[in-house]
Order: C-alpha cells, then structure tokens, then sequence
C-alpha cells in the first residue's frame, strides 16, 4: 500500500540575523518527508536546530528559503486571512513549557475554547462548555478541571491542557516540540502514551522533537537526526537504532544509559568530532539502503557502503 505524503519539506533554511554581518545558520538547507498516520521524530543536542524547523514549518517564523507543502499547498506563500485560519486549524503545536504556553489568568476553560472561539467551531456558551469537558476527559481530567487556573496543576497536567487545547479544533498534524523535557521522567512515559493513544484514536500525524533517543524511538515510525542545521542521518526506528551510520547518531546512541550498573561501568561513550569528517566534496543526504539517508561526501558514501558490505 503507498503511504500519503502529508508534509514535505524541501531545503527548508532559517536564518537569523546576529549583529553587524554576522548570520546564524539555524537551519541549513533540511528536507524530509512526513505521512500520514505516521510519528517523525527530531532529534539532537540542544541549538542544532530541530525546534527551529518545527517552529518554521508552522509558520511561527518565516522561512529564510526553501519550501514546505501541507496537502500539496505551499505552507509559506501569500494567504488570505481566510487560508491562514483554514492552515491554523489543520496544524497544531504542543510547545515545551506547559508553564509558559498557558495564559496564567485563564482558566482551564478558556483556554481550551481558544482556538473554538477563533475558528467560530460551537454556536453558544453551552456547546462550547461541552465541546471542552469532552477534551478534559480525553486527557484524563474531569469536568470540574474546567473553571480552575493552570498554576493549581502540575507539570504533566498542564501538558494535558495544551494536548486538549491543541485537540479542539481537530488539526491532521500536531508538532509536538520536546513536549516531554520539562517533566520528571515518571510523568514521561504518561504524556507520550497518551500522545499515542489519540494518534491511534483520531488518525493524527506527528512531529515529534526531543533530544531524547530513546523516547523517541519509543513513539516514532521514522527518525531523523539533526546536528548544527542539517539533518545527518534519517531512517525507520529500529533501523537507526541498530543500524547507526553517521559518526554523530553514533555517539547519541551510546550516550542513552542503560539499567544495568556493570555494564555501565565498563562501556565507552563515542565522541563525535566534526573535524575527521572528509572535505574533499559537497555532503549530502544520500541513500545508503533502502529508506536510510546518511549526510555524507562521496568519498564518504562509498566507504560507509563498503562497511555496510562487510557486516
């Protein structure tokens, strides 16, 4: 069966003006594709750029050059306020911070209907009281949640209430920006589960982005890994996980602990240093394998294919 293209994303930079002639280079020419039904996950280290690419695919930012198509529609060419709304509805973000994300002097209520209210979803008070309790019991809340304010919640259940919130106006895709990295590690685990009940539930597709490999091989289909702008190395899940190619997925990998004190002991980590890399020629994302995309020269993709070869 073919899968769908949701979402492709073709080139996309994002540039950042730094004080007199200098250009920050947070996204540097990404592209990769997202289907529907599917969780692509983003990962790397903090300021490689991934929640960046997430923040310009939903037109938090504008995009320096390249391009990003929705259903076939040019995400970041001129539209009508009508297409904005239309866009909006259909793409959603739960962003890192449920402290920040959340109006403090908002109850649980209004920001919910937020997105109802703008995108005119319910006719009067009533339905639009009924519509949130629904959402409330979606993440696992009751309908007396709705009147309170978000600093009465914790971490894990102000995140509940930007899922809810996010859910309202029944968006294709949800760009989940390292909505996990605020909360103590039990509540992890909660959030992400909760995240692929609805998948499965409502059809949703995901963007999900963290620095966390491990959880996110726990909830993607695909991975691709980002390191200072570009996307270095895309694959299944478990191909990535078992089957690293790049030097820098390489040492993410070996920097996940595992349950087991001795082995931990014992293990070496890998380091990744930029300047053994070959410079003989343009690098780029090429196929190593069937649905494995490395970054690489072509000197580079040779000697990965023969290492490949003699595994």
């Amino acid at each position: 069966m073919t899968k769908e293209k949701l979402l492709e994303v073709k080139n996309l930079q994002k540039h950042f003006s730094a004080g007199r002639n200098k250009v920050i280079k947070a996204v540097n020419g990404v592209s990769f594709d997202i289907y529907k039904g599917e969780t692509f996950g983003l990962v790397g280290e903090s300021g490689c750029g991934k929640s960046t690419t997430g923040r310009t695919i939903i037109r938090l930012y504008d995009a320096t050059g390249g391009e990003v198509k929705f259903n076939n529609e040019d995400v970041h060419g001129k539209k009508s306020k009508d297409q904005l709304l239309k866009f909006n509805r259909k793409m959603q973000m739960i962003f890192q911070d449920p402290s920040s994300s959340l109006n403090p002097r908002m109850t649980v209520l209004d920001i919910i209907a937020e997105g109802l209210d703008v995108h005119k979803l319910v006719k009067n008070a009533t339905e639009r009281q009924k519509r949130v309790e629904e959402l409330l019991e979606v993440v696992g809340f009751n309908k007396e949640h709705a009147s309170r304010f978000p600093h009465e919640f914790s971490g894990g259940q102000r995140q509940r209430i930007g899922i809810a919130r996010a859910l309202a106006v029944e968006p294709e895709f949800i760009i989940a920006d390292e909505p996990i990295s605020a909360l103590d590690v039990s509540i992890q685990a909660q959030v992400v589960n909760l995240l692929k009940k609805l998948q499965k539930e409502r059809g949703l597709t995901y963007l999900f982005i963290a620095h966390d490999l491990s959880m996110v091989k726990y909830i993607s289909d695909r991975i691709g890994v980002m390191y200072m702008g570009n996307l270095v190395e895309l694959a299944d899940s478990d191909e990535l996980y078992n089957n690293p190619i790049h030097p820098y997925t390489k040492s993410l990998l070996s920097a996940i602990p595992l349950p087991d004190p001795r082995y931990e002991r014992s293990r070496k980590r890998i380091s990744y240093d930029p300047t053994t890399h070959d410079t003989s020629d343009q690098s780029e994302l090429r196929e190593i394998k069937p649905g494995h995309f490395v970054r690489c020269t072509t000197n580079e993709f040779e000697q990965y294919k023969k290492d490949l070869g003699s595994k």
